[in-house]
């Protein structure tokens, strides 16, 4: 992980939230791109979120468009609009890259003219394979917090809420076109919160001890 390049286009809370999960995940290198470009470590920004943003990523401070930055970039994360990655853009990224462009209802790109030129690609869109949809998280997160009464939700507890979800995919099941588990998976919700409850406690917000296991009518 530490050792990826990845570029995140649109720095607004999706975008930030997202590189947050990234850089507790271990990823040092995540350039963020908006409209007027990268957010570059050293400039000032009126904007508080992307001041603590350029502080925080960009650590070769890398400058210019989208298409200037992506160049050697691992993994695209797209939180933006449509159509604003290219082919082109696709050609200068590593071999075998993985593209997430979520921007719904018209991803950054769209999955077959990407397919030739990356690995792993994923959409928020269910009629494509691998959907990036946050419900997979909501349910079983806020059921743990409520379960152990957490009295905020750390970066720790988000993390482990996103393997939660990982895991669920297992190894045999896991290839390009299934990297995460569909959001009818009953599986899901469970792992989460058992997850989550475990990561809060680590994290010390913890402030009751959760019952095994919630009955079914209280898991939505």
């Amino acid at each position: 992980m530490e050792d990826l390049k990845v570029v995140v286009c649109g720095i607004g809370a999706a975008g930030i939230a997202c590189s947050k999960i990234l850089l507790a995940a271990g990823i040092r290198n995540i350039i963020g791109v908006d409209r007027a470009g990268a957010i570059v470590r050293g400039e000032t920004y009126h904007n508080p979120a992307w001041q603590w943003y350029a502080e925080h990523t960009n650590p070769e401070g890398l400058s210019g468009s989208l298409s200037e930055v992506i160049r050697g970039a691992d993994v695209f994360i797209g939180v933006s609009g449509p159509g604003v990655l290219k082919v082109d853009d696709l050609k200068k990224m590593v071999a075998d890259p993985i593209v997430f462009a979520m921007a719904n209802p018209t991803p950054e790109i769209l999955p077959e003219e990407a397919e030739p030129y990356v690995r792993v690609m994923a959409t928020g869109r269910s009629d494509y394979p691998n959907q990036i949809n946050n419900v997979l998280c909501f349910p079983g997160i806020f059921r743990g917090i409520l379960d152990c009464r957490a009295s905020r939700v750390t970066e720790e507890m988000k993390l482990a809420a996103a393997k939660a979800i990982a895991s669920v995919v297992s190894d045999e099941e896991l290839n390009e076109f299934y990297i995460i588990p569909s959001v009818f998976n009953t599986a899901v919700v469970e792992r989460v919160r058992e997850a989550v409850i475990a990561a809060a406690i680590e994290s010390g917000v913890a402030r009751k001890q959760a019952p095994a296991s919630p009955k079914p009518a209280s898991v939505y």
